[in-house]
């Protein structure tokens, strides 16, 4: 099921608008949009691995320019556009206390989930919402988006050929695993 998605992503990554695509999902991601960058850094990095760096750079700048939109929408539409995000993934309780952490854990907040699969969109909207000090936001959303995309990109640069051969092998376990990280990552921010 995934081996033809897979494959597609393979292809595009060649493809002279393939750094494009990706900074659009990697900026969407950081303010609005619910699937990872990883799931196109991963496959691109695999099929270029000359470029593994500038992939990562690339998605680190993105990340960070989507994530001062969600830092804004936060800050400016918390009224209109931010509670739709809040409603839409069911955040209404976990903002005020969200809010509360942010005045004593703010930093290590933003490093640490920058890292984690738990949606980057609700750290930047939350960041927002709190009135976080922008300019170290901006600082700290650049150091954790930036370890964490040139971590994967430094990873499969030096061990590319053995992982993807590994990656190939048990594609549609990575898949889902994938997926039920993505889903793992709501459900956390949205029970726990």
């Amino acid at each position: 099921m995934f081996r033809a998605l897979y494959d597609w992503v393979l292809r595009m990554a060649h493809h002279r608008h393939a750094l494009r695509a990706l900074a659009a999902v990697s900026f969407a991601e950081s303010s609005f949009f619910p699937i990872p960058p990883d799931a196109m850094v991963v496959p691109m990095v695999i099929a270029r691995r000359d470029q593994a760096y500038l992939i990562a750079t690339v998605c680190t700048v993105a990340s960070v320019l989507g994530a001062m939109l969600g830092y804004a929408i936060g800050y400016f539409l918390l009224e209109s556009v931010g509670q739709w995000l809040i409603q839409l993934y069911h955040m209404q309780d976990k903002i005020g206390q969200f809010q509360t952490m942010y005045g004593e854990y703010g930093a290590a907040i933003i490093l640490l989930k920058g890292l984690t699969p738990i949606p980057f969109k609700l750290v930047t909207i939350a960041s927002g919402v709190a009135h976080f000090n922008f300019p170290l936001f901006v600082i700290l959303c650049t150091i954790t988006r930036g370890a964490r995309f040139f971590i994967i990109a430094a990873l499969l640069k030096r061990f590319g050929e053995p992982v993807q051969a590994f990656i190939e092998k048990r594609l549609n376990l990575f898949a889902w695993l994938f997926l039920a990280l993505i889903v793992g990552g709501f459900l956390a921010v949205a029970y726990l």
